[in-house]
């Protein structure tokens, strides 16, 4: 087990779970524990309210969807409670035999992400699954609840699904306020609650829709991340299909930032803890969804100057490379690091905010999402 203190890179990836260990300085690495072999994992998350916490949201192609949680930073692992998810219209035989009106509870399709709860409430996590539902737990996985708000929304007969499917892949947290909560989901767009899930509002105001007749509806489009600014909870950074957009009054109305970098499609969108009104962006050519210009970039907007900085030329990592929607992250050191992983395997990481950048020598499988256990 690392020191105290050391940096731990939680990825999850097309065949396990990896965590990668390395010191502050960020230059040496260690690959260990690995974990889920073969299952599609598609967040891995660290409990900062527990240290040692780990949450893996696990896909297996025989044994179905699953929440697995480790108290031990990733040695071992235990599945806990997977939400079902009731279908209410179906009829005989898909009715319990035994009293006919009880709708037979299935497997949902797959788990995408899940989210700690705030100190306030220490035994709560969220999860997001397809086909776009939302779970809350009130005991670290051992029962899960529908949020019956956004899961029975009066719109969702009409909303579609993405390339990746009914996937709700994005739940943020308001930190001054436990009931304020927002969420993403492919391809129907972000929405807001500010009662706890009772009710949700679309927000989507100003984000264009260019794979639709109407350009600008309530709904339906194609958001792929979105990232909460660590100092300005009212400030949000979006990822979507139709480009890359930037929120200062909780989700109201966005404003595509965009433009500058030519083709602004993606999926991946972070924001650092220690650099407020900074984000992080990896553009990729819409057709192709790789990195354009031949090689490996990350994009930095400043939201203060509105001003975007390129922080890779075309000597550092030549090569065309794909990212998925949380393949990046930045952690809470000074100065922050970033974190992108590739979906062919490559992770890169920068120790000094984008200055220079090294690869962990190592070949992962595909990596689904990257993730930052902080030293405490």
């Amino acid at each position: 087990m690392a020191k105290k203190g050391n940096v731990r890179v939680l990825l999850g990836t097309r065949k396990g779970t990896y965590v990668v260990q390395g010191d502050t300085a960020r230059k040496k690495w260690r690959v260990g524990p690995v974990a889920h072999p073969g299952s599609e994992v598609y967040h891995v998350v660290a409990d900062p309210r527990t240290p040692g916490e780990l949450y893996a949201a696990v896909n297996n192609g025989f044994w179905g969807p699953m929440v697995q949680r480790s108290r031990n930073w990733g040695r071992t692992w235990q599945e806990v409670a997977t939400p079902l998810t009731p279908r209410k219209k179906e009829r005989t035989p898909m009715f319990n035999d035994e009293n006919p009106t009880a709708p037979v509870l299935r497997p949902l399709n797959n788990v995408w992400h899940i989210e700690p709860g705030l100190a306030d409430r220490p035994e709560t996590l969220y999860l997001g699954a397809d086909p776009h539902l939302l779970f809350r737990t009130p005991d670290r996985g051992a029962s899960w609840e529908p949020i019956d708000g956004i899961n029975d929304h009066p719109d969702k007969k009409k909303w579609a699904p993405g390339a990746g499917g009914f996937c709700l892949h994005t739940i943020l947290i308001d930190p001054r306020d436990t009931d304020r909560m927002y969420v993403g989901l492919s391809a129907v767009g972000t929405f807001r609650t500010e009662d706890g899930g009772k009710t949700w509002a679309p927000k989507n105001k100003g984000v264009m829709t260019p794979f639709l007749p109407d350009k600008y509806p309530e709904t339906g489009q194609c958001v792929h991340h979105v990232a909460m600014d660590s100092a300005n909870p009212d400030t949000f950074y979006r990822q979507d299909h139709g480009g890359m957009y930037v929120s200062h009054d909780r989700m109201d109305h966005w404003t595509r930032i965009g433009r500058p970098l030519g083709d602004d499609f993606g999926f991946c969108v972070a924001s650092p803890v220690t650099a407020p009104g900074l984000a992080y962006f990896v553009r990729l050519d819409g057709m192709a969804r790789v990195t354009g210009d031949g090689h490996f970039q990350v994009h930095e907007w400043n939201d203060r100057s509105r001003k975007w900085r390129k922080l890779l030329g075309p000597k550092d990592f030549p090569g065309h490379f794909g990212v998925q929607r949380e393949g990046i992250a930045t952690d809470n050191l000074r100065p922050h690091g970033i974190y992108v992983g590739t979906t062919t395997g490559q992770l890169f990481v920068s120790a000094n905010g984008g200055q220079k950048w090294s690869q962990v020598p190592y070949q992962f499988p595909g990596i689904h999402s990257v993730s930052i256990a902080n030293p405490a």
